[in-house]
């Protein structure tokens, strides 16, 4: 009801949202509340839905593309600008590939699979353990890694 208001009064928000952005004449832009300034001056007192109103309007024009919000500020797009491609925008146009053109299959994935016709690998063998007794000793005379854990030996006879 009160856009009804507002658009039999004045004109409709969006022609004077675009007359404020030109009479402001900002390169950056203008925030919010210097346009609504512009178009309470120009048109009077509006009424309570003004804000509103201005702030519905202002958002239905920067989703649809209408307006640029950049930096707190908005800006009519150039007419060199590119579309914007943000969330909500429209695809890139897709070119359409002449006749007779081969489409190559896309690079695989993953880990490639094992050819069945390959012959089957041989598993390394395991080296033979050497006992301890006969390991490689080092040029310090300890072996090398961890020393292995002993277990205490348990007491004979019942006795310490």
């Amino acid at each position: 009801m009160a856009t009804e208001f507002v658009n039999k009064i004045h004109p409709e928000y969006p022609q004077m949202i675009y007359e404020a952005l030109d009479a402001l004449q900002q390169k950056e832009g203008s925030n919010k509340s210097s346009i609504s300034k512009y178009i309470e001056s120009k048109y009077g007192n509006m009424n309570d839905a003004h804000s509103k109103l201005l702030t519905y309007h202002l958002d239905r024009m920067k989703q649809t593309g209408e307006l640029i919000f950049l930096k707190n500020n908005y800006i009519k797009p150039g007419p060199d600008a590119p579309p914007k491609r943000g969330r909500g925008r429209p695809p890139k146009p897709k070119t359409t590939l002449p006749q007779g053109t081969e489409i190559a299959a896309p690079k695989p994935r993953g880990r490639p699979k094992k050819d069945p016709n390959a012959p089957p690998t041989s598993k390394k063998p395991k080296p033979t353990s050497v006992p301890s007794d006969l390991a490689p000793v080092s040029k310090t005379g300890r072996p090398r890694g961890r020393p292995r854990k002993i277990r205490p030996q348990p007491p004979q006879n019942g006795l310490e």
